[in-house]
Order: C-alpha cells, then structure tokens, then sequence
C-alpha cells in the first residue's frame, strides 16, 4: 500500500491543486494525498474539534495561530501564494464598472443580491468593508450570505446578481465573469501559507517541499495567483 498524506486546504487553490499539482506530487513521489477543501475558518474549527491534518494549507493568520499552539511545526512554515478579491456576474452578463470606490459602491447598492461568504477570509473582509463603506444594512438586506463554498455558484443559480470573493475562487466556478478585483484603495489581499504537523512523518515533509517547488510555482502563476514564495527564496 502506498503512503498517504491528509492535506486540509482553503478554496483558493482547490483548481490548481487537483488538476496539477497533487497529481504531479503523486506521479513524481507515489505518495497520494486526500484533500479536504474548505474555507479556513471551517478547516480551524475542525482542528478545534480534533482533526489533525498532516499538512494546513490556509489563510497565513490562521496558520501562524496553529503554530503557536503546537499543532503546526512552527520551523516549517511555508509562504505559497497572495490572492486578491474580486467581483463576478453571470454568464452572458455586462457586469458594472468597478474600478473606483464609488463605483463599486454603486454597484453593490444597486444589486438585487450580493453573495459572499461567511467564512472565507475574502468574505469576512468583505463584511466589515461594507461596514466601512456606511452601506452594510442597505446590502445585507437582500444579500445571499453563504456558509462555505463558491460565491460564484449563487449566480449560476439565479439567488445572486454579484459575487464577492477571492478572484481565484470566483474563476473556480465555470461560465462566471469576472469582473475585476475590488479598486486597489479598498483592495485586500489574502497570503495563503502551509505547514507540516508538528512530528510530521517524511511523506507530510515531502508534500510540503513539493508546495513550494518550481513546477509548483509555474503552476500557481498560470492560474492568476501570485506566488509569494518565490519572492521570499
């Protein structure tokens, strides 16, 4: 039997991990790895409730905490990619002009349903930009507010006509227009991070030196993520 890696990973970079990256980890060591895909914050609350993953792939905040408490080899922590928020409509559909603050503001007042999610880094920046912004009553209102998963499939089904999460993510969904990040004065990006359990066993140790590894990173870049870990080595 073949060795086997656990691997709790944020949404972000679900596409590129099972289309190209694990299958080239699995090709290249015979190691397979079984993901479990989820917003950060459900990935952290699973951990509180016991699971131990051998390798976290998350938001960089949450991976640091879970350093500090022992559950991540804190020597090991790798930088990966930084993502950036977006907006998207549905298929066939012009999409609102985005590019100030105010624009954006009147985009998002005039939507019938504005979907993001609750527990995605994207959408709990979201939230208080909203806040921020002095229309957070006027949008939550007729907002679709989601638990986890895709933004973008609230449009596909007819219950949003704007979409707010990572661009990545919004990509993930097939047919979506993107229609561009939020304008940089309000942009926030997310820094996704991995590390090893702490006493990780050599498989766990493999995948993460293959997360940051050259074809890794090539892969990372053709999807629109900006990998950070080739800045900082």
């Amino acid at each position: 039997m073949s060795d086997m890696v656990t691997l709790f990973s944020g949404l972000a970079v679900k596409g590129v991990l099972e289309a190209t990256v694990l299958p080239a980890f699995t090709e290249e060591t015979g190691i397979e790895v079984q993901p479990t895909y989820e917003p950060t914050k459900v990935l952290e609350r699973l951990v509180s409730e016991g699971a131990r993953p051998d390798v976290f792939l998350g938001v960089a905040p949450a991976v640091q905490q879970l350093a500090a408490a022992e559950v991540l080899d804190e020597g090991n922590l790798q930088p990966l990619v930084r993502s950036g928020i977006g907006l998207a409509v549905a298929p066939g559909v012009s999409g609102p002009r985005i590019g100030t603050v105010e624009e954006l503001v009147d985009a998002l007042r005039s939507a019938r349903s504005v979907a993001y999610s609750r527990t995605g880094a994207s959408g709990v920046y979201f939230a208080s930009l909203l806040d921020r912004l002095g229309i957070a009553e006027e949008v939550n209102e007729r907002a679709t507010v989601l638990a986890g998963g895709f933004t973008g499939e609230a449009l596909l089904d007819g219950r949003a006509d704007l979409a707010v999460q990572q661009v990545i993510e919004l990509k993930a969904v097939e047919g979506v227009h993107v229609v561009g990040p939020l304008p940089d004065d309000i942009q926030q990006h997310v820094e996704l991070w991995a590390g090893a359990a702490t006493g990780a066993l050599a498989p766990a140790q493999r995948l993460l030196t293959f997360l940051t590894s050259p074809a890794a990173v090539r892969a990372y870049g053709e999807v629109g993520l900006d990998p950070v870990v080739a800045e900082r080595t």
